[in-house]
């Protein structure tokens, strides 16, 4: 199977959401065929890991089943997310699954920041427990959609003071990171020790645009890119700006032993079944490399 060449790091990509991807036993074919030895699945895990894992393949991490509910301002609602996560988390260690992805998106984003921010750290932490008794663990990624929390080192930094059991982690996402101008590789230095899974996307940043359009208004007359904006747009690895090299370096030193995982948005290449294992392919092959 696929491995990066530094840190020997297994390969592998997050299940999409185009056709081909929705039947799993082709997925799991086309996978194992392809050298491609991890996958990670969305909030059908305690499901589909099962065959997963029959196939030999290893299970990267699994969509958390309720994100918005464990931040909302209703305690009730937030208990019910916590139940209902609870129940899902035991029901996919099972099948030996550890890692839970999730975005930490609000209930109601229009709310304060740190309003929100305060929710859910009352949620994470009801959590905890439920996670540290079938070592489970979050890893909370930083797309920074409509009022996202932990995006940004200040948002990861106050999260672990704040919810400082190692049950809870990052899924370390360097095209985010990209996007908003914050240094991927400082970012992973200051966080290796709890960075839990990897999502192998990068981001390229398109300097005559970035001239022409800046990145506080949206352009006018352009198209923006699929994937992106006018001035950046996400990519396979390799087809952006991060330094994947260095980056498994840190880890590598920190103990990391998970895996990278490509989350395919590239719009040169999604969008059809061959595009979509062509982008795969290109992209694993280049982590294989680093």
């Amino acid at each position: 199977m696929l491995t990066t060449r530094t840190g020997g790091f297994q390969i592998g990509f997050r299940r999409g959401w185009s056709d081909w991807q929705k039947d799993l036993d082709g997925l799991i074919a086309w996978a194992k065929s392809n050298e491609m030895g991890v996958v990670d699945l969305g909030r059908d895990g305690d499901t589909s890991a099962k065959a997963v894992k029959a196939a030999g393949l290893h299970v990267g991490s699994v969509d958390l089943a309720e994100w918005q509910g464990l931040i909302s301002a209703d305690a009730m609602k937030r208990k019910d997310a916590v139940a209902r996560n609870a129940a899902y988390i035991e029901a996919c260690a099972a099948h030996g699954v550890r890692n839970h992805f999730l975005v930490m998106l609000p209930e109601d984003p229009s709310k304060p920041r740190n309003e929100n921010f305060g929710y859910m750290v009352e949620g994470v932490n009801e959590l905890v427990p439920h996670l540290e008794k079938h070592n489970a663990r979050l890893v909370i990624e930083g797309w920074p959609g409509p009022g996202a929390l932990c995006c940004t080192p200040e948002g990861y930094r106050a999260c672990f003071e704040q919810c400082p059991s190692m049950a809870v982690g990052v899924n370390y996402d360097p095209s985010h990171l990209v996007r908003m101008a914050i240094d991927p590789i400082r970012f992973v230095a200051e966080f290796k020790d709890r960075v839990y899974h990897i999502h192998g996307k990068d981001t390229e940043i398109v300097d005559e645009a970035l001239y022409e359009f800046g990145t506080e208004q949206p352009a006018t007359f352009s198209k923006g890119h699929g994937f992106g904006s006018h001035h950046w747009r996400y990519t396979i690895p390799g087809h952006g700006c991060v330094r994947w090299i260095r980056a498994f370096q840190i880890l590598a030193d920190a103990g990391y032993d998970g895996a990278v995982c490509i989350e395919l948005e590239d719009e040169n290449f999604n969008g059809s079944e061959a595009g979509e294992k062509k982008g795969l392919l290109a992209g694993g092959h280049f982590l294989a490399s680093c």
